[in-house]
């Protein structure tokens, strides 16, 4: 038993058996996450597809007065909405739209439209009746979207943009810095993803988060 634990200790496959059994990972969920291909908390309940970090910022700054407008529809649709007043997802594949819309509870709405015209997925929130104090860009022509995005967020409001490292959103960066938002970054595995990657979530001063 002693050369067993030992072994343990020592090896990849120890460190492995002990993340399962006895862990931050554990703790959160991450391994029911992998198992399942679906961002969840170890009970169960839906979670963003953001790092853990960004997770645990986020939720006890959220208000139940936040509308909240959404690229890219999913577990994160579901989490918001038992969070704030509203939520209006957009989203690219109906067949997702087809079964994720069972799932909505009341002030929550998901909007489909294709990727072509590019416009009419980044443009799918025009004329909203009130601005959102949260917007989440996580879907498809995340560029675009930041654009386009920035015209219904509130004077207090603040933008999410995940995956945020990818070389191909740093334009996205850049402009939102250009506009003069400030940004934090929550790097660290996503729920239930073997990589790291980084939430960033871009504030102007006196932001509804209080940041």
């Amino acid at each position: 038993m002693g050369f067993f634990n030992r072994f343990l200790r020592l090896s990849p496959l120890g460190a492995a058996f002990h993340l399962y059994y006895k862990s931050g990972l554990q703790e959160d969920g991450w391994f029911r996450s992998y198992c399942r291909k679906q961002p969840i908390d170890a009970q169960g309940n839906p979670l963003p597809w953001y790092s853990y970090a960004a997770i645990r910022f986020l939720e006890p700054r959220l208000s139940p007065d936040f509308r909240v407008l959404e690229y890219g529809a999913g577990n994160s649709t579901l989490w918001y909405a038992q969070r704030v007043r509203s939520v209006l997802a957009i989203e690219h594949d109906s067949a997702w739209v087809k079964a994720l819309t069972p799932l909505l509870p009341d002030n929550a709405k998901i909007l489909h439209k294709p990727l072509e015209p590019k416009e009419a997925y980044t443009q799918a929130a025009e004329n909203p009746s009130q601005p959102f104090e949260l917007i989440i860009i996580d879907g498809r022509l995340r560029n675009r979207c930041v654009a386009a995005a920035l015209q219904w967020l509130s004077d207090d409001g603040v933008l999410i943009l995940d995956n945020a490292e990818r070389a191909h959103y740093a334009k996205a960066r850049r402009l939102l810095q250009e506009k003069g938002f400030k940004y934090l970054e929550f790097w660290g595995m996503p729920v239930g993803v073997p990589v790291n990657s980084s939430t960033h979530i871009y504030y102007r001063p006196n932001n509804v988060l209080g940041i």
